[in-house]
């Protein structure tokens, strides 16, 4: 690695020391409770909610609602917070009906913004985006003509006069933002936007002055910004500290990038890592945590101004080591952590920090289910285990004595002269849990019953898949939270709605979950039972560590749990252990699996990956002719499918279960890859060429032969049937009417945690009583 001269970490504008928090209760937090000035302005400690679009940003009328949304995050201890990307002119927004920053409509709309977070005592930050090439409407620019590959338009490149006006719309929306009310804007330079459209040879093959100097475009607008605006007003350029993409930038050329923006008069420098385009994930859950806060540190190293670490840091523990330099051995500390998605699941982080609670943290699992997909799918984010997030002013869990309990408050104290009603959740799940919370803050008495020894349900097999393993900390952190708010957990006992009643519940919610269903294949039932030398089993039972699979495996079903048990059986377990905490990859094996290099002079940082290949033959079966794992979720599905094929896991598809017997099992397949087959149908139907159509669709449909797949193992991923019980009848209809069914007991179709979670919090906040 190319070696740099460190230079000295001292500024006058920057104090860096923490200091010991008066009273704090956990001494163990110092650094990230300690406050901060810079130029200034004084941050209170040293968390930044980070930016991350809502959906709420694009039209004016939603400033209440992002109001109340940020307002929950500095009343829950954030520093600062960064909404989501404005752009500074129309050609840079995101979607075709958003608005620019850029007139006074929108000066008046955040100063509600502005007003809500500074009466919490928090910083607020106006991120402006120029989408670049990014933008998905058909008026899309660029440094140069060129098309993303995740975008269906091309972009035009921007004449030299467009991009000296773009320089000057981003100074005019930065002074906007003065008169909103902000203490800083900051410049998104990174993750394949426009600005780092202009730095990456990838994306700029321009001629003039743009294309000969990349970074002059970067810079230019950091000394308009700086310029325009007040000198107490704070400008944090958010730079691409690794670009993770071929063609794009050193770590060389980063660094001299940094050490530009500073001369430019920049305050602060984010960290952003990868483009949207990029090969390699870096914020899903399988992501290490705080992977890249050594790339942060080195740029640390070589400038003088507050530096922020980012992603995948999503506990106190971890920013505190990144804040110290111990995180990683990079022995650099750095100055703040910027967390985005953590905020979203849980507005109360920094506060059970200080209350000595950090346990009761409601955990974000980097996921992206319902936040980042959200985005990409033009719906408005939130967030699994918080489904309040981006809802607050829609979604409250008002006391049942009157009020208003808001996320991480303290349960209602309802009916002082009598009893609290009590409500009996029949099932200890992610529903049933989420659900006892929400019932809880609403000043319910509630106990939970759950039929298995161990509660967390589904959670409890996905922590078991590689990648997965933050959902053991959810369930920790929900489990820590119920036991403060006094709620009772017994297990290994089945309850019914009739007994709950008769024990004297007054609401009684039904959780019970989903089991795995077992389609008809002739032979089957034989098989579970032992009689064959092949093994039949569930995706619950190889999950739970109650059954084994062998050395040949067969998963019939290539959903979200049949890529999930491929990922499991490429690391060739030997037994399962729902009650043991997982064991995520290192930081030095996901690199080398994903061919992320600390190499100064790769451009992108980029090298041959080298990632772990399957110890047991694996083959994935789906009846749908079409390519597998197409349902996948949008921003974490391609690194699934791209894991299990590197792994060798053999796919196929267009598939008819034939029988079960000594032999393996009997399939009827098309004779033509299925999959090639389908893509040259969809192509045929978009050329309007019917008769092809239908002679392929003819080969696919009659063309078939039968094969033996000889395995010793099948495990059913075949979709879930919901589990309820049937003795509503026997319930008086009163009684009927104060049963509620929740989750995969209601609807077991596409297993979601999301669903779940949102639909228990929605049925409590509803509860008149």
């Amino acid at each position: 690695m190319t070696q740099f001269a460190s230079v000295s970490l001292a500024s006058s504008a920057i104090n860096t020391t923490p200091s010991a928090i008066p009273g704090s209760p956990n001494d163990n937090y110092s650094r990230l409770l300690a406050p901060i000035t810079v130029g200034k302005k004084r941050f209170r400690n040293r968390a930044i909610m980070g930016s991350m679009h809502t959906g709420l940003e694009d039209d004016p009328a939603n400033a209440p609602k992002l109001a109340a949304y940020f307002a929950e995050r500095a009343q829950g201890g954030a520093a600062a917070v960064v909404t989501g990307g404005y752009s500074p002119n129309q050609l840079g927004v995101l979607s075709p009906y958003a608005q620019p920053f850029n007139n006074h409509e929108m000066v008046q709309a955040h100063k509600q913004v502005t007003a809500a977070v500074h009466e919490h005592g928090s910083l607020a930050f106006l991120q402006l985006l120029h989408a670049g090439r990014y933008a998905f409407h058909m008026e899309s620019v660029s440094a140069s003509a060129t098309q993303a590959p995740i975008s269906p338009f091309p972009s035009r490149a921007l004449s030299d006069e467009e991009v000296a006006q773009t320089v000057q719309d981003f100074a005019n929306a930065a002074k906007l933002a003065a008169q909103a009310g902000y203490d800083g804007v900051q410049i998104m330079g990174s993750e394949g936007y426009l600005i780092n459209q202009f730095l990456s040879s990838r994306t700029n093959q321009r001629d003039d002055r743009w294309g000969q100097q990349r970074s002059l475009f970067a810079l230019e607008v950091a000394r308009a910004v700086r310029k325009a605006v007040p000198a107490d007003f704070l400008v944090d350029f958010r730079m691409s500290m690794l670009e993770l993409v071929e063609e794009g930038q050193t770590q060389t050329e980063i660094l001299e990038l940094a050490r530009g923006l500073e001369e430019a008069g920049v305050d602060m420098l984010s960290t952003g890592i990868g483009w949207h385009e990029a090969q390699v994930p870096t914020v899903i859950t399988s992501v290490p945590r705080a992977a890249f806060s050594w790339a942060t540190a080195l740029v640390k190293k070589h400038v003088n101004i507050p530096v922020i670490s980012s992603n995948r840091i999503n506990t106190p523990e971890v920013a505190e080591q990144v804040l110290a330099g111990t995180w990683d051995d990079t022995g650099v500390e750095t100055d703040f952590v910027s967390m985005a998605r953590p905020w979203l699941a849980d507005p109360e982080f920094i506060n059970r920090v200080q209350a000595g609670h950090a346990n009761q943290i409601n955990h974000c699992i980097a996921c992206n289910q319902s936040c980042l997909d959200h985005v990409f799918e033009n719906k408005r984010a939130t967030c699994l285990v918080n489904p309040r997030a981006g809802y607050e002013t829609q979604l409250t869990l008002q006391p049942i004595n009157g009020g208003h309990v808001g996320a991480g408050e303290p349960a209602g104290k309802a009916y002082p002269e009598k009893a609290a009603p009590k409500a009996a959740v029949i099932g200890g799940g992610v529903a049933g849990l989420f659900g006892a919370e929400a019932l809880a803050k609403r000043g319910y008495s509630v106990e939970v019953f759950e039929a298995a020894d161990t509660v967390g349900g589904q959670f409890r097999l996905a922590m078991q898949i590689p990648g997965k393993e933050e959902f053991h900390y959810s369930l920790q952190s929900v489990l820590a939270r119920l036991d403060a708010q006094n709620v009772k957990i017994t297990a290994s006992t089945p309850m019914t709605a009739h007994e709950a009643f008769a024990a004297g519940f007054d609401e009684v919610v039904i959780a019970t979950g989903v089991r795995p269903r077992i389609p008809e294949i002739p032979g089957i039932e034989q098989a579970m039972a032992g009689e064959f030398d092949v093994d039949v089993i569930t995706y619950a039972e190889l999950l739970s560590g109650a059954k084994q699979a062998g050395n040949k495996v067969a998963i019939a079903g290539a959903g979200g749990i049949g890529f999930d048990v491929a990922e499991y059986l490429v690391e060739a377990p030997t037994s399962a252990d729902i009650t043991a905490e997982p064991t995520p990859a290192t930081i030095n094996e996901w690199e080398s699996a994903w061919g992320v290099s600390r190499r100064a002079d790769l451009p992108g940082n980029l090298e041959r990956p080298h990632p772990p290949r399957a110890q047991r033959e694996i083959t994935m079966l789906q009846r749908k002719p079409s390519p597998q794992g197409l349902g996948l979720n949008r921003t974490t599905g391609w690194v699934h499918r791209i894991s299990v094929a590197a792994a060798g896991v053999k796919q196929v598809s267009g598939v008819a279960y034939m029988k079960i017997d000594n032999d393996g099992l009997h399939l009827n397949v098309p004779v033509s890859d299925a999959v090639k087959t389908s893509k040259a149908i969809r192509k045929a139907q978009k050329a309007g060429d019917k008769a092809k159509v239908a002679e392929l669709e003819d080969d696919l449909k009659n063309n078939r032969t039968d094969t033996v797949l000889d395995v010793d193992t099948i495990v059913l991923c075949t979709g879930q049937e919901s589990v309820v019980e049937a003795d509503f009848e026997s319930l008086t209809e009163d009684q009927r009417s104060r049963v509620h069914v929740i989750g995969g007991a209601d609807v077991a179709a596409e297993l979601d945690a999301a669903r779940a979670i949102r639909q228990a919090v929605e049925l409590v906040s509803e509860l008149k009583r």
